[in-house]
């Protein structure tokens, strides 16, 4: 076949629309290959909630990053390319638990999250400091000046809040629960929207 005669094939299967049905079954058959192969080292989808999309990627040992849309969800899994593993693809059923878990938590069903979880995107101070996050209930709060009593380090009040600030877990690993110490909410990576609309969805409960 001449060069000229593969050209023109190639532009017709290019200008050849492709249904959406057609492209979902290919992305699954790719994504049960790579399963089989062993080649995903960190999953990923997104849902809809009500503080709007969230990104959810895991690894084989757990859940590694929830993201908020603000955060820019192609910029967090450049990130994770960058600090977990290149080999990363949208691979839903693998979030299917944890996709299940969040939104059972907003609709009110669900205290405490069971996912299994990989912290291992945080390290020293912050990693202490966010693993006694969930030691918070649900629907309470705790202030910087609490948890940084807690973890032994009384002094550490804004280490305590930059902690919180950087928690690659929000909603599962509750930073949203920790206020500044005079009682004002503090920032938080979602947003301050957000922030209040995950205290007042535990208040009202």
């Amino acid at each position: 076949m001449s060069d000229e005669h593969h050209d023109d094939d190639l532009a017709v299967l290019l200008s050849t629309p492709v249904d959406d049905g057609a492209l979902r079954r290919l992305h699954r058959r790719l994504e049960q290959a790579a399963e089989q192969a062993d080649l995903i080292d960190v999953a990923y989808t997104t849902v809809d909630s009500p503080v709007g999309k969230l990104l959810l990627a895991a690894t084989p040992k757990g859940l590694v990053r929830v993201a908020y849309a603000g955060e820019d969800h192609d910029r967090v899994l450049e990130t994770l390319g960058h600090k977990l593993s290149p080999r990363i693809l949208h691979a839903p059923k693998r979030l299917e638990k944890a996709a299940r878990e969040i939104d059972e938590y907003f609709a009110g069903r669900r205290r405490a999250f069971d996912v299994p979880l990989d912290l291992s995107l945080s390290r020293g101070f912050r990693l202490l400091v966010q693993t006694h996050l969930p030691e918070i209930g649900y629907g309470q709060t705790r202030s910087y000046r609490d948890m940084a009593d807690l973890v032994g380090s009384p002094k550490a009040v804004r280490a305590v809040g930059t902690a919180c600030a950087t928690n690659p877990l929000p909603i599962v690993v509750p930073c949203h629960r920790v206020l500044r110490t005079d009682g004002t909410l503090g920032g938080y990576v979602g947003g301050l929207q957000a922030k209040t609309t995950l205290l007042d969805l535990e208040a009202a409960a």
